[in-house]
């Protein structure tokens, strides 16, 4: 006759299930040490897990610059768009500079003397046929193609779960627990799968701490792709900052959002060597996804934007919002319209800043200050959708609220730190 088995009703009761059922069905036999598990408990241990987890970070980032940066987007991407694709459909297309039609489609043109000029790089003609289609294919595809890959290798090999291991105890500090890693790394690709990817947490108060921390702190490969290409030199800095902005906004959250932060169960596989079939998959099925998703966004993005220019709502915008950017946060005049445009795509508005950058108009410090802001100020509309879609409306009123706070107390303190430093 089998025992009837109460549902267990608390975490508590959970885990005195789990003791139970594991002494009826687990045996216990000789147990041979193997290099393979010596290696596995390297991993986890603070000791010895934290130096290989900076290693593989650091080969991570660096496969990420050469692969996407250096061999695609430098070495072949910018030439086919800006040496041939460029000047072509500027040669084709109807109407010329000056025209409403072409200032939308290919290049608005900037004004040199009083005279204007033609752009002779597709990131400063902000045309939907020009930077549409080059930031998406010609450098945020690669990134998001590097990205993936290594983490598909990484999940393959069944290190994530050991490395969520090793950050559980910091992440216990703010509310969460190691599989909050994951999510992490996923939104580095795109934000909307790393939304969709805090599911398994068990509580409503940890699913609304991660999807607000993702949405405001972690960068999406299409932003990370566009930095690296325009101010490599500012990423350790700007992701010090957001990784600060993280854990510093994950421990106030976690005192004032009611609820509970209970353990979750994860299962950590022994090493093995990644299959081709499985790393491939993985690959196909998360850039084709993110294509559906940013691709769509990028152009539509490219047309709104190009509309506020022309028609005047994007000085309205700034005469109304500029006093309280440039007051608060200490940037330029000419920063608060990419900080408008970053409501629509923040990696073009990353461009803009770039381009503003590259005039001399901005300091270092205020395109490191410009750059944050874009990143932690508003999600982009992809992942605002699926935030209304996982989050009932006081969790979406409260993330909305809790980004507000955060943007200006954190932009403020920025701003604070560099006019201690007298640097903004």
């Amino acid at each position: 006759m089998q025992e009837v088995v109460k549902v267990p009703q608390s975490v508590d009761e959970r885990w005195d299930l789990i003791d139970k059922i594991s002494r009826q069905t687990v045996e216990f036999g000789a147990y041979k040490h193997t290099l393979k598990d010596a290696i596995a408990e390297l991993t986890v241990k603070p000791l010895t897990g934290i130096p290989v987890a900076i290693a593989v970070i650091y080969g991570f980032w660096s496969f990420f610059c050469d692969f996407a940066g250096t061999l695609f987007t430098d070495g072949f991407m910018v030439r086919l768009f800006d040496e041939h694709w460029l000047p072509w459909l500027q040669s084709v297309f109807p109407g010329g500079l000056g025209n409403p039609l072409y200032a939308l489609m290919i290049d608005a043109g900037h004004m040199e003397d009083g005279v204007l000029v033609a752009s002779d790089n597709c990131f400063e003609a902000f045309g939907v046929l020009t930077s549409g289609l080059f930031v998406p294919f010609g450098v945020v595809l690669w990134a998001v193609l590097a990205f993936y890959l290594i983490f598909a290798i990484l999940e393959d090999i069944g290190y994530l779960p050991r490395l969520a291991v090793l950050v559980d105890t910091v992440l216990h500090k703010i509310g969460l627990h190691g599989y909050a890693i994951v999510p992490t790394f996923i939104s580095l690709g795109c934000n909307v799968p790393g939304v969709t990817a805090v599911r398994p947490l068990e509580t409503r108060k940890q699913r609304f701490m991660m999807i607000t921390l993702l949405s405001v702190f972690v960068p999406c490969g299409a932003q990370i792709g566009i930095m690296q290409d325009l101010i490599p030199e500012l990423m350790g800095w700007i992701f010090l900052t957001l990784v600060i902005g993280y854990l510093g906004f994950g421990f106030i959250l976690n005192k004032i959002v009611p609820g509970k932060s209970p353990e979750i169960i994860m299962d950590v596989p022994p090493y093995q060597m990644p299959t081709f079939k499985n790393v491939m998959s993985k690959l196909w099925i998360r850039t084709s996804k993110f294509l559906l998703v940013a691709v769509p966004f990028v152009l539509l993005g490219c047309l709104i934007v190009g509309l506020m220019y022309l028609t005047g709502a994007m000085d309205w915008l700034v005469a109304v919002f500029g006093p309280l950017l440039m007051g608060w946060f200490g940037v330029p005049s000419e920063t608060v319209a990419p900080l408008i445009a970053g409501f629509l795509r923040k990696d073009l508005a990353v461009g803009m800043i770039g381009g503003l950058m590259e005039q001399g108009i901005m300091t270092t410090f205020q395109v490191f200050t410009s750059v944050v802001l874009l990143c932690i100020y508003f999600p982009c509309l992809a992942t605002f959708a699926l935030m209304i879609k996982e989050e009932n409306w006081k969790e979406l009123l409260g993330s909305l609220a809790s980004l507000v706070a955060m943007v200006f107390i954190y932009g403020g303190l920025i701003h604070l730190v560099g006019i201690m430093l007298g640097v903004a």
